[in-house]
């Protein structure tokens, strides 16, 4: 691994198992049994979570025939733009559509950002989420009843309490990602952690192998870091707990494996799709995912 960062990021990024040990004190700080997002959107055992359910399915419910509003959450080494097609195809149908940007600091602060985002839009709310985008959607979608559906492109969809690292072992597969990262500093960031991107030179391979390189390598240079403490930060209660949930798996994908995306997909429940496309799946499948949208518009 060619990594350009200290010795103790070093070592962070050499294995999850001591990512997990040395960033112990940043998940803590995180911990999601106390954070405002994971008991927000709780939901109790038993007849406090039938009734939980029945009141969001009511809610939901007086939301048919309303055109819902779309957020489109980019995930990590990646940004806004990445929607352009996805956007364009909504917007010539009349939809309004917020390309939101992802702050990539972790599931909690990332969730409670997005919730707090959601709050400022009457109607119904369509999530779709790219990648590390899956998880902030699954955890800001808790609790809101205006949210109808969740559409995950090549997504994590996180059960309550896995981190992304755990989430990349389900199934067997295999992740390319941790041995093509660069690591560097931020300001403040505890001993162990930094912003972490893709080597451009790996780039392609990783991310976007059916790209043309043209296009790579623009994308590999307006990379979006991710904290390296985003990979091991437990998520909270999941949406699609109580959501109507759909979900376009990868099956080239080298940096969420095509397995652990299906795992997560009938763990959920969400209606499956699976395509021949690289973890860029929101541009190289642009149609289809805009496709799933409007299925999603029409049946919630």
């Amino acid at each position: 691994m060619h990594l350009t960062m200290s010795r103790g990021q070093a070592r962070a990024a050499a294995a999850f198992t001591a990512l997990a040990l040395l960033l112990a004190a940043v998940v803590v700080a995180f911990d999601t049994r106390t954070s405002p997002v994971h008991g927000a959107g709780r939901a109790a055992d038993g007849q406090d979570a039938t009734r939980v359910l029945a009141a969001a399915n009511a809610t939901r419910k007086s939301l048919r025939g309303k055109k819902a509003t779309v957020v489109l959450v980019h995930g990590a080494f990646a940004d806004a733009s990445g929607w352009t097609d996805v956007q364009s195809r909504l917007l010539d149908r009349g939809y309004t559509v917020h390309a939101w940007a992802n702050p990539l600091r972790g599931v909690s602060s990332d969730g409670e950002y997005l919730r707090s985002f959601l709050g400022t839009i009457a109607g119904p709310i369509i999530l779709v989420g790219h990648s590390y985008g899956g998880a902030v959607i699954t955890q800001a979608s808790t609790g809101n009843e205006n949210v109808v559906s969740l559409v995950y492109v090549a997504a994590y969809a996180l059960a309550n309490g896995e981190t992304v690292a755990q989430a990349n072992e389900l199934g067997g597969g295999h992740s390319d990602v941790i041995d093509s990262i660069t690591v560097r500093p931020y300001p403040g960031a505890p001993e162990g952690d930094g912003d972490a991107t893709i080597q451009p030179s790996r780039f392609r391979n990783v991310f976007a192998q059916d790209l043309p390189h043209r296009v790579t390598r623009t994308m590999a240079t307006a990379q979006r870091p991710a904290t390296l403490s985003s990979l091991v930060i437990p998520a909270g209660e999941p949406g699609y707990k109580t959501i109507p949930s759909y979900f376009l798996v990868a099956k080239e994908d080298r940096v969420i494996p095509p397995q652990a995306q299906a795992a997560m997909a009938q763990r959920a429940g969400a209606r499956t799709s699976t395509y021949k496309s690289s973890h860029a799946l929101l541009i190289t499948r642009a149609k289809s995912v805009t496709d799933q949208i409007l299925l999603a518009d029409q049946q919630h």
